[in-house]
């Protein structure tokens, strides 16, 4: 089994069904799930989603709908075994559209609601200081059909009940496109599909398979030798290593974890998976890191690795360790048990961009054509905290701390191995125009 088909079989196949614009927001927010292998499919009618979903379900381990009315549809129309979530339609969406419509002053005529309740409708408005906003919400069957929601609709805006409609389902505001009647789409917002996402995770077969298994974690005090100079005694020096002690240990005793001090300033600890990703959020942040730094103006260096042993663990530990260490400090790098590498993680400065993965192909790829670990580790972490993938030489060589002729030797070697492509020129007052290289294996795209 090649590395690429290892990962991929160690990831969670999570079937993703609904329309374009719902399909890619999800798709675009379950990047930071590097648990789920998504497989998207998109339907022009919400008819359509039962026969997609049996032709799917057999080939993921879950289905997850874009809104409440196919996954309705599926749940009636099809025998499928394995968990189907949805993505609610909540008054997240409402508030969003509400503001839109105040805007661009369409909310003085009223507005008709579906999917939505009147509970829900009354406090958003109530929130907004909108109270005095006419509301018309359709209070109907839960699942009532579209021609029965567009009738609601234009019968209100026709009467002048209601000047504009708001729906939580995208063929209705089409058909009431059509028919001209002022409307808005009630999107899902970025949290309610983080918390379908997670719930569709915890309801799978290889999640629960996964949650006991043996996490190892490394923690390495960054530079505590310069640190430790700032100190006038070594009765100070102790304190701090003391302080430091006790809130790592108070961070592996929130894991459920043991820990060991390794003597200076490492520590060992273990952990199980199921506790560590609910503890960073499903890999997103570290805490530890954000409150030594706060606390004492110190950063960590932290590799965590996952296995099937505890030895296998260890060594995975102990490689995100070096990967952090060569991304200068102060990150966390994870090393899952296919070689994913996974980070760094958001430690004591935020990371702007989304949690990305890199699998272990890739990463052999890059070594081979001379990509040292050192370099990929630095590259790595300053995709991930500020998006950059695009550098000019004079760039580069800063980064890698090599001198310009060496990253010109190096960018060629890469541009000849498929990592690097000449994505523009930059023109400057004087002299020939500066090339812009793009590092195409760092887009999250790939």
């Amino acid at each position: 089994m090649t590395d690429i088909s290892r990962q991929r079989a160690e990831q969670i196949r999570i079937g993703i069904i609904g329309p374009q614009t719902i399909v890619d927001k999800i798709m675009r927010i379950i990047e930071t799930f590097p648990s789920f292998a998504p497989v998207p499919l998109v339907f022009k009618k919400d008819d359509e989603a039962s026969l997609l979903a049996e032709q799917i379900s057999r080939d993921v381990e879950v289905l997850i709908l874009s809104d409440p009315l196919s996954y309705r549809k599926v749940k009636e129309q099809s025998t499928i075994e394995i968990p189907v979530h949805h993505v609610p339609v909540t008054d997240a969406g409402l508030y969003k559209a509400l503001f839109y419509a105040q805007q661009r002053g369409k909310l003085s005529g009223g507005i008709s609601v579906d999917t939505l309740t009147e509970a829900m409708v009354r406090r958003t408005l109530k929130d907004m200081d909108s109270m005095n906003v006419k509301s018309m919400v359709y209070d109907g069957p839960a699942y009532a059909s579209t021609d029965k929601l567009v009738a609601f609709h234009e019968a209100n805006y026709t009467s002048g009940m209601c000047s504009i409609a708001f729906t939580g389902i995208e063929t209705i505001a089409q058909e009431l496109s059509s028919r001209d009647v002022p409307n808005l789409w009630l999107l899902p917002s970025d949290q309610d599909i983080v918390v379908s996402l997670e719930r569709a995770l915890l309801s799978t077969a290889s999640r629960r398979s996964k949650e006991g298994q043996i996490v190892v974690g490394m923690i390495n005090v960054d530079d505590f030798g310069t640190q430790a100079l700032k100190f006038n005694n070594e009765h100070e020096v102790q304190k701090l290593k003391l302080d430091i002690h006790r809130m790592v240990l108070d961070y592996v005793e929130s894991l459920d974890g043991y820990l060991t001090h390794m003597g200076g300033d490492e520590y060992l600890f273990f952990t199980t998976r199921g506790i560590f990703e609910r503890e960073t959020g499903g890999y997103k942040t570290i805490p530890l890191a954000k409150d030594v730094n706060k606390t004492h103006d110190i950063s960590l260096s932290i590799g965590m690795g996952f296995g099937m042993t505890a030895s296998a663990a260890g060594t995975n530990a102990r490689i995100a360790m070096r990967k952090a260490k060569e991304a200068g400090g102060n990150a966390c790098f994870i090393v899952r048990e296919d070689g994913t590498l996974i980070g760094p993680l958001e430690m004591a400065d935020p990371v702007q961009d989304v949690l990305s993965f890199t699998d272990a192909a890739l990463i052999k790829h890059a070594e081979n054509a001379g990509m040292t670990s050192v370099y990929l580790s630095k590259l790595l972490y300053q995709r991930a905290r500020f998006g950059k993938y695009e550098y000019k030489v004079h760039e580069l060589a800063n980064l890698l701390e090599i001198t310009v002729r060496s990253a010109h030797r190096l960018l060629l070697l890469w541009t000849d191995n498929a990592l690097v492509e000449i994505a523009g020129l930059e023109k400057v007052p004087r002299g020939r125009p500066r090339q812009i290289f793009r590092f195409t294996f760092l887009q999250k795209d790939l």
